[in-house]
């Protein structure tokens, strides 16, 4: 079983230590693969008021010490080849779903000898996943992320027909992403709204499906942070979660 897990944005590094801290706590108590995850830049959002992040240069210092002091793995997203070759703390670069098509982004990534982790495009059906993959060769490793699909009404659905059909061909692979899964894209004025509500029910519902990979975005405060709050679960809620999966994992 693997959890990715930490905040939309890295704030800090007190901020990012203290829930990698608790993630990975929870997750050794389950017997869980732990990764951090954080974003450096937040490049894609909806509108240009939206909080960006503390940059590629802060984040990395934080990366590293994360890394010494808590000994885990660190995910976070690439938006640029350029960034590529610059993260040498990061052990899973990630392609965001609306770049998950880029080919030179994709192939510059699976160069680096690093895991690649692609969130699947909202716009996208399962089997286009296929295209995607064909563009990864050499990869050292690449785990395709589901993130809901967008029919254009403000909704993401979660197809599970679908993620049955990735979770047969990729099997651990295959990481579900059920705090974004939430979102309801424009639905907040000016940023993406979403309800967390959903995000143990999804977990569970996964975790039935035979999925052993999550995704979960976690936050001490959620209400007050600068991006994706709507979505992302809080802290204290994440030791009920992880243990939903278990059960869920290993009763069905």
């Amino acid at each position: 079983m693997k959890i990715i897990a930490g905040p939309c944005q890295h704030e800090d590094f007190v901020h990012s230590y203290r829930i990698a801290q608790e993630c990975k706590r929870v997750c050794e108590k389950y017997g869980f693969e732990y990764y951090f995850k954080a974003s450096f830049d937040k490049a894609n959002r909806s509108h240009n008021d939206s909080q960006r992040g503390v940059g590629l240069e802060l984040a990395l210092q934080s990366f590293k010490s994360l890394k010494n002091k808590l000994d885990i793995k660190i995910v976070t997203d690439v938006h640029e080849i350029e960034q590529v070759n610059l993260l040498h703390s990061v052990d899973v670069l990630q392609i965001p779903a609306l770049l998950c098509r880029q080919t030179d982004l994709i192939q510059a990534a699976c160069a680096t000898g690093k895991i690649v982790n692609i969130k699947k495009g909202q716009f996208m059906a399962p089997k286009d996943v296929q295209g995607i993959l064909s563009k990864t060769k050499g990869a050292k490793e690449v785990w395709i992320t589901e993130r809901g699909t967008s029919f254009g009404y403000g909704h993401l659905i979660n197809d599970f027909t679908g993620m049955y059909d990735l979770l047969s061909d990729l099997g651990s692979k295959f990481v579900y992403d059920i705090t974004h899964s939430v979102q309801r894209p424009g639905g907040n004025g000016s940023s993406t709204g979403g309800d967390r509500k959903y995000v143990p029910h999804l977990a569970r519902a996964g975790a039935a499906l035979g999925i052993s990979s999550f995704f979960i975005e976690v936050h001490e405060d959620p209400d007050n942070a600068p991006s994706d709050g709507d979505t992302m679960l809080r802290l204290e809620d994440f030791e009920r979660v992880i243990d939903d999966i278990y059960r869920c994992s290993y009763t069905r």
